[in-house]
């Protein structure tokens, strides 16, 4: 069996876990590591549990406890080249397994695609899990989703997507015009229209679970992003789990399993 949760989503910080037999990957540290030793505990694992940290940006909402967290434990972190310079500037000491766009890490029952998002950081990435029970998509934090990264996720089993942002939230809110920009521009985040088109295709090309992540508190509501999606893909005749993950807790154990 495989297992999904996340810890933490949103613009305060980002983290989740994947665990496939005796695999179990941590996708980013954007929370406090009391918080993330928290949430493994709570969930019947500690640090020396986990097999790797992948990250998929130096933003600090995703590794805001990583320097804390390798200084007291030793699991090893994989993330892009240009993820690795940046995050060097700011957690001393640490030494980042490297893996271009486009590469694959290999584990005992998990195999995960690293992929290209937009997002104005280098080399940002969004993350495809391949397990005995079926595939994870985890993709947030890109303007858009580049063509490559659609083509691999698309059909996944299981679909984290980043569902940020309402359009006219934003553009009515308090935040600076510059941030506005930058929020909806290519290489901002996702909105909802923009997140329940991919949903609706993925849908339609086999995803039976759909997560909408990454939502921001300033310029979005959880009812709005399901409205989004929900109303793209009735269009489908989809019936599949739709549910947005709590932004600052642990939320429940979402489950791959093989078809006998």
């Amino acid at each position: 069996m495989t297992t999904f949760r996340t810890f933490a989503s949103g613009s305060s910080g980002n983290a989740a876990l994947v665990v496939s037999g005796q695999t179990r990957l941590l996708i980013d540290m954007g929370i406090s590591c009391r918080r993330i030793c928290q949430s493994l505990s709570s969930v019947g694992l500690n640090p020396g549990d986990l097999t790797a940290i992948l990250i998929t940006h130096e933003h600090n909402d995703h590794k805001k406890g990583l320097a804390v967290y390798t200084r007291k434990y030793h699991t090893p972190v994989y993330c892009t080249p240009g993820t690795a310079r940046q995050l060097a500037r700011s957690v001393d000491g640490l030494t980042a397994h490297t893996v271009p766009l486009n590469g694959v890490l290999h584990w005992p029952d998990i195999d995960v695609d690293v992929l290209p998002t937009s997002h104005d950081c280098p080399e940002s990435s969004a993350f495809h899990f391949t397990t005995p029970d079926g595939r994870i998509g985890y993709l947030t934090d890109t303007g858009y989703i580049p063509a490559q990264t659609s083509r691999r996720i698309l059909g996944a089993d299981l679909l984290v997507l980043e569902s940020n942002h309402d359009l006219n939230m934003l553009w009515a809110g308090s935040y600076p015009y510059s941030l506005k920009v930058r929020i909806s521009s290519s290489e901002g985040h996702l909105s909802n229209a923009d997140s329940a088109g991919f949903a609706a295709a993925s849908a339609k090309a086999g995803t039976q679970t759909i997560l909408l992540a990454h939502l921001s508190r300033e310029n979005n509501t959880p009812a709005l992003a399901i409205q989004a999606a929900r109303q793209a893909l009735s269009e489908t005749g989809w019936t599949g789990c739709l549910e947005v993950v709590p932004d600052g807790t642990v939320s429940k154990a979402y489950r791959l399993e093989r078809t006998p």
